[in-house]
């Protein structure tokens, strides 16, 4: 955003960070009034700033930036490091010239469940979204994920990272130019692979040092792979089966309106061949949603997950937008080549805890069973808008990827308008799962609007998987009146 013509930029006071914060967290926990910028908002109006508006910032100030540069210089980084931020969260803390707040007035993590990751008050109207985790090839931990909300483009993922097994993290970048990514490895190299923005092109970026630096998607060899449509997704599974690799998408190009516009298709590419060339990927023909299905409550599908099934097929396993329980999932088959998808309505849904809302499904060689991470819907909550029940995570699994089992539930909360542990992304690790979730959750501020507009990336280790059972599950007490009731249903512009 740039600074307006009569705008005077406020001058900036700086101080050293202390090396760690609370339990990890990479961001500051002082926090500024109310009408003072946040870190984050200074460097989005810094990159539009003129040489005056960077001059005028420092004035009476001898910030560290100003010591090892010129002026002309910092004002070439300030216009062209779209990540700057990202070096300024970590080793500095923007603060105005405005008193420092009491204790009532900073954030609070030590009630959050997990390790958070990133951060942000409902004031400042950005909502953390998407999360995706990942393990480098070195065995640090990588986790993404990308900003919606009307203070937001709906267009910028962070990257960030953990050295120690997941108790720490550390930004690593951010950019604008994604939306909605999957996050993986793949031959030795980490990929972003979404839209470039809410209902964007489809778009791929490769990392080849863990994920500080990433490859522009500015044409048809280095990463636009879809363009002239809208697109959509989440972070979703990628998977390799029979040399080629594969990821499920949607586009938005069906009838108006939430749920309807989704059409289901399959990207699929050789996976030895580059995958920043979008000649290399096939999509497969689109399939929509008739809402006549499921007794004409049937709202559309979406953010499928590309699965390798018993009999040695590639499926779409999707999010079923059917508000009653129990809740549904629908299976769509993809063809060796990629370039067919089907749907079989007779034998197409399927009962799946937690299928209103997104979820990710992953094979595991030692079980031979699928397993997954979904908001279930508790009974004593099945009353209110399921869509929007996100207050219980629970560890589900599978033998044939049609009969689903509740194993344990591991987060839950009786909140059910103000708290959400939802679109899980998780990995194998050894005898654990590691997850990174879309949280939203008190944080001494006021906590976050509502389930679905989280205030958290938090990291969680569920340690030894295989072995929980409904008796190691999280309490879940008696919610009061005022937790037990829920959002009504209502149209959802974003998932």
């Amino acid at each position: 955003m740039a600074t307006a013509a009569n705008e005077r930029p406020r001058p900036i006071h700086w101080e050293r960070r202390h090396p760690a914060g609370v339990l990890g967290v990479s961001s500051s926990t002082r926090r500024q009034d109310a009408g003072a910028p946040s870190l984050r908002d200074m460097a989005g109006r810094w990159s539009g700033w003129s040489r005056s508006n960077v001059s005028r910032a420092f004035e009476g100030n001898a910030p560290p930036l100003m010591s090892i540069m010129n002026l002309d210089n910092l004002h070439n980084l300030f216009r062209r490091c779209s990540h700057l931020y990202a070096w300024l969260a970590t080793s500095l803390v923007a603060v105005t010239s405005a008193p420092t707040l009491g204790a009532a007035d900073q954030p609070r993590f030590d009630q959050v469940p997990g390790v958070v990751v990133n951060h942000r008050p409902a004031s400042s109207r950005t909502y953390l979204g998407s999360p995706g985790i990942a393990v480098w090839t070195n065995g640090s931990y990588v986790v993404s994920h990308d900003f919606f909300g009307p203070a937001t483009q709906e267009n910028r993922v962070a990257v960030f990272s953990s050295e120690d097994r997941g108790q720490t993290w550390h930004p690593l970048t951010e950019f604008e130019g994604g939306f909605w990514c999957s996050l993986f490895v793949h031959r030795g190299a980490l990929y972003l692979l979404g839209s470039s923005r809410g209902n964007g092109e489809a778009v791929i970026r490769r990392s080849t040092d863990g994920g500080r630096t990433w490859t522009a998607p500015k044409d048809a060899q280095s990463g636009l792979l879809l363009a002239g449509a809208k697109y959509h997704g989440a972070p979703v599974p990628v998977v390799v089966h029979k040399g080629r690799i594969w990821r499920a998408m949607e586009d938005v190009m069906g009838p108006p309106g939430w749920g309807k516009a989704f059409r289901a298709f399959m990207l699929s590419a050789p996976e030895d061949s580059d995958l920043l060339v979008a000649t290399n990927w096939t999509q497969s023909n689109v399939v929509g949603s008739d809402p006549s299905l499921l007794g004409g409550k049937f709202g559309g599908w979406l953010e499928g997950n590309a699965v390798v099934a018993p009999d040695g097929g590639i499926v779409n396993v999707l999010r079923a937008d059917y508000r009653a329980v129990p809740e549904k999932a629908a299976i769509l088959r993809a063809s060796a080549d990629g370039k067919r998808l089907t749907f079989d309505p007779a034998s197409g849904f399927i009962a799946f805890p937690g299928g209103c809302k997104k979820f990710t499904i992953r094979f595991d060689s030692v079980t031979r069973r699928y397993w997954s991470l979904a908001n279930y819907t508790l009974p004593k909550h099945a009353g209110g808008n399921i869509e929007r029940t996100r207050n219980t995570l629970a560890l589900t699994s599978s033998p044939d990827l049609r009969s689903w089992t509740v194993n344990c539930i591991l987060l839950y909360h009786p909140d059910v308008v103000h708290v959400g542990f939802q679109y899980a992304d998780w990995q194998f690790d050894g005898d654990d799962l590691i997850a990174a979730i879309r949280t939203a959750y008190d944080d001494g501020l006021g906590g976050a609007g509502g389930c679905h507009d989280a205030n958290f990336i938090t990291f969680q280790r569920f340690r030894c998987f295989r072995e929980l059972t409904l008796a190691d599950s999280a309490p879940t007490p008696v919610a009061t009146e005022k937790e037990n009731s829920t959002t009504k249903p209502t149209p959802h512009e974003r998932n």
